[in-house]
């Protein structure tokens, strides 16, 4: 295991890990089903259909706004698909005060790094508690020009932006396991917030992932009590 006691800086993605993936379904099933809906409307086809090209987009080009991009750049605006599928209920997400109190503890840089908009982020922040923590600190898909997790650019961008190390100075989170092998992250503390997502092949990506957690705000605990020491 790589050695927590000298981090200084934090990457946190957004979904699944900055709020618990056990609010994905309800979260995230509404931005999935919208993501549905601008795909049928956009392509005039049936939802059935939308939803098939939705899933072969992402598995194939690491987001449905990836694939749609470069498959038809003539029928989406990258712009108005964002605010569409992010117009939701974010009722469903919870004050954390044990996150909000290890952050604060904490003595990190933390930053988000999202392949969705940084209005959904800073939406899901405030419900949590802890949007004002991340004021400023969060690039999204559209500071990414559009070139999702894992590219390596897009987390050198991020890097570059915050003068973040690329290395074992930094934790960098994620709840997708194929979003750590980025080239830029290859140096860092890789931790996946475990998950029964299809896309996850814990198998496959057994060797990527230095750390494997259920709960954030224990695992900054856990940096917080080796520091400490």
């Amino acid at each position: 295991m790589k050695d927590l006691k000298k981090v200084k800086y934090l990457i946190l993605d957004m979904d699944g890990c900055v709020y618990h993936p056990k609010y994905l379904k309800t979260l995230f099933g509404q931005v999935s089903a919208r993501m549905t809906e601008f795909i049928a409307l956009k392509l005039g086809i049936d939802k059935i259909k939308a939803k098939e090209i939705q899933s072969d987009y992402f598995y194939k080009h690491d987001t449905s706004l990836n694939g749609l991009l470069i498959n038809h750049p003539d029928k989406v605006n990258a712009h108005e698909f964002l605010k569409y599928v992010h117009t939701i209920n974010y009722d469903c997400l919870e004050k954390d005060v044990e996150l909000r109190d290890e952050l604060l503890k904490l003595n990190l840089k933390a930053y988000c790094a999202t392949n969705g908009s940084r209005e959904h982020a800073m939406n899901c922040m405030k419900k949590i508690g802890i949007d004002d923590l991340f004021e400023g600190k969060v690039m999204d898909i559209v500071d990414f020009n559009f070139k999702p997790k894992p590219n390596a650019e897009s987390l050198k961008l991020l890097c570059d932006k915050f003068q973040i190390p690329a290395n074992a100075e930094t934790v960098y989170v994620e709840d997708i396991c194929k979003n750590l092998t980025s080239e830029t992250a290859k140096d860092m503390i890789k931790v996946w917030f475990s998950n029964d997502e299809p896309i996850n092949d814990i198998d496959k990506y057994k060797d990527v992932v230095d750390y494997r957690i259920d709960n954030l705000a224990l695992f900054l605990k856990k940096i917080r009590l080796l520091k400490e020491q």
